[in-house]
């Protein structure tokens, strides 16, 4: 069944989800505005979307050194108070964070924060490379603007694949987290380095090394 825009907006306002997560309960839920209500409150999206607007300014930073000491992260990850901080539950939060900076290796936490000369760079790259494969000029740019999607889930944090989760993303999983701890949660930034970097080295699988190391 497709879902109208008017139905999102609909469940958004009743609510307080994600538009994205309003959409999806919507089509599991066939459109069904109860069912999809109830299906949001089972999964404690409800009203997730309205505590990230408040204030973050507790929290932790965390690190994570990859076995051998070939990659190092650090990253500072906001709540609201000290004591959710101090919880295991964040805790372990916070250093799946570092892990998947690890093993997946962002430049930017959001979109936001990419800047825009690298934006229309890449978007210039996408453009020629759809014109050089023959494509009609009339949906070049949509085809970029498409493609520019998949540009942003390589190189920003919260639009990449949870790699314990390979169908959430990590901006999924922060809602996620806000709403089982009722308080605001904000990765604010991330230092990775990793060793020889910049110089001519051997390719490595990082995402293999790392997981291997969750798996133990």
């Amino acid at each position: 069944m497709a879902i109208s825009a008017a139905q999102v907006k609909e469940l958004r306002e009743k609510t307080g989800a994600g538009m994205m997560d309003c959409k999806k309960v919507l089509t599991e839920a066939n459109g069904d505005m109860e069912k999809a209500m109830e299906l949001l409150r089972e999964k404690g999206l409800a009203k997730a979307e309205k505590k990230a607007g408040r204030i973050a300014a507790e929290g932790i930073v965390e690190s994570y050194i990859h076995a051998g000491g070939r990659i190092g992260v650090l990253v500072e990850v906001n709540c609201e108070t000290d004591f959710v901080a101090k919880t295991d539950d964040f805790k372990d939060f916070v250093k799946d964070i570092a892990m998947q900076i690890a093993a997946l290796n962002p430049k930017y936490v959001s979109r936001e924060d990419v800047p825009e000369k690298e934006v229309e760079k890449e978007r210039e790259i996408l453009r020629t490379q759809a014109l050089q494969e023959g494509k009609p000029e009339k949906i070049v740019d949509k085809m970029v603007e498409g493609r520019l999607g998949k540009f942003f889930e390589q190189i920003c944090l919260l639009e990449q694949a949870y790699i314990k989760d390979g169908d959430k993303k990590i901006d999924e999983m922060v809602k996620e987290k806000i709403a089982t701890i009722g308080e605001n949660i904000s990765i604010r930034r991330f230092v990775r380095y990793e060793l020889g970097e910049g110089l001519e080295k051997r390719e490595d699988d990082f995402v293999q090394e790392v997981m291997s190391q969750v798996n133990r």
